[in-house]
């Protein structure tokens, strides 16, 4: 599928391939000499990032800053901070960037960023030493006008305050629309962090309706119990579902009769893990996949749901709070039992809709209350849910495919026409 030689043949690079050459055939004639352009990044940089330890001693991290396309405005995407970061993994997640941004109609292209790192192995000055080196790395190819770096798994608004500051002092004045998901007091948007979970809600409740899965004693499964699932269990929760299962890096819990899912956050605050929360069984991790469930939230990483899992779902609906959560056979399984799979680049978008509200906030230096944040977003997620929807009916195609005609019709269309440098 690609002749780039530094991808992983099994990795999230080829999933987003395939989901591409999934959605050649249902694009005009015109278009389809450029469809190329999506199949590879525009820029890819790795930095070397050294710092000097509490102890005295030097370590080397690698990191990464790509930009997958800019055709429809500046990069925007998160830096992640795990182990497991490298460049086929970042390549991905900045595609999907690209394509969210264009689902949601955002005047933004696709980027990404990370550090192999664990950051919960280092000390907060180091992980302030490693933040601003990285920034000082990377910061001739980020910028409000070139590419606005985010929050993503292991990274806050505090790092993203230290990469603003860090970006500010080269230029020699505060420049707060750098980044996005920065705290309030720094120029960032009330509503951001819960935007995410928000939006997976939002992208729920309104798929649910048009399929009649009342949401009132349905069952919810969440995987991951970060920002993103932590704020969809809790709206569900409080609009009557009953989150029966929750599963995270500790471990696996269930309650058929549904967690307190309030309860549940303060506990995972305190201890860092959902494993230990009372009134809850602990279940093996693979008995996850099996569990009597209506609406599944994987909210964790990419590349989680199999086809040998798949099968066992008994989900009617799957909500991808995460990015590239379901690989291309699992989705076929899926899609023969009709059961209804929300992609990632519409249902984890209220991040980066918000993030782009905090950016027109930061350009313009007025700010707005959280209720009209909100009232924005719902909006705008509701409109390209129906879109998407619309686009499977005409199409005849999973609300996945649905969502890439729409994204790929706009980001082909502003290459066309912004054409080719030198011709």
């Amino acid at each position: 599928m690609s002749n780039l030689s530094y991808i992983n043949e099994n990795g999230p690079w080829q999933t987003y391939l395939a989901q591409v050459e999934r959605v050649a055939p249902y694009l005009s004639e015109s278009l389809k000499d450029y469809i190329d352009t999506l199949k590879r990044p525009k820029r890819a940089l790795i930095v070397d990032v050294p710092i000097i330890m509490d102890d005295g001693s030097i370590r080397h991290f690698e990191g990464y800053r790509v930009q997958h396309n800019l055709s429809r405005g500046p990069g925007k995407g998160g830096i992640r901070y795990h182990p497991d970061v490298n460049l086929d993994e970042v390549m991905a997640l900045s595609a999907w960037m690209t394509i969210k941004t264009a689902v949601v109609n955002l005047p933004f292209g696709g980027a990404k960023g990370g550090i192999r790192v664990d950051p919960r192995s280092l000390s907060s000055r180091e992980l302030e030493r490693l933040t601003r080196r990285f920034t000082s790395e990377i910061s001739h190819i980020i910028g409000p006008q070139q590419d606005i770096p985010a929050p993503d798994i292991g990274t806050n608004p505090n790092i993203m305050g230290w990469i603003m500051d860090t970006y500010s002092s080269s230029k020699g004045y505060t420049i707060t629309g750098v980044v996005t998901g920065k705290p309030v007091h720094l120029g960032g948007s009330l509503g951001r962090i819960r935007a995410t979970g928000r939006g997976v809600f939002v992208t729920g409740v309104d798929v649910a309706r048009r399929i009649g899965l009342p949401i009132e004693n349905s069952r919810v499964a969440i995987q991951g119990f970060g920002n993103v699932g932590n704020e969809a269990g809790f709206l569900f929760d409080k609009a009557g579902a009953k989150v029966v299962v929750v599963q995270d890096h500790t471990g696996t819990i269930y309650n058929s009769k549904g967690l307190d899912v309030k309860a549940l956050q303060i506990y995972v605050a305190e201890h860092g893990g959902v494993v230990g929360f009372e009134d809850a069984e602990i279940l093996d991790n693979e008995d996850f996949w099996q569990v009597d469930m209506d609406i599944l939230i994987p909210a964790a990483l990419e590349s989680q749901i199999t086809l040998e899992r798949a099968k066992k779902l008994k989900a009617k609906v799957i909500l991808e709070g995460a990015n590239g959560p379901t690989y291309p056979e699992a989705d076929d399984e899926f899609s023969r039992r009709g059961v209804i799979v929300v992609p990632d680049v519409i249902c984890n978008a209220g991040g980066v809709t918000v993030s782009y509200f905090e950016w027109v906030q930061d350009m313009a230096s007025y700010f707005w209350s959280e209720d009209e944040i909100n009232e924005r977003l719902d909006k705008l997620m509701i409109q390209a849910m129906n879109d998407i929807w619309q686009s499977s009916q005409e199409n005849q195609c999973t609300l996945r495919t649905a969502a890439y005609i729409l994204a790929c019709d706009r980001i082909l269309r502003a290459r066309k026409e912004r054409g080719i440098f030198p011709g």
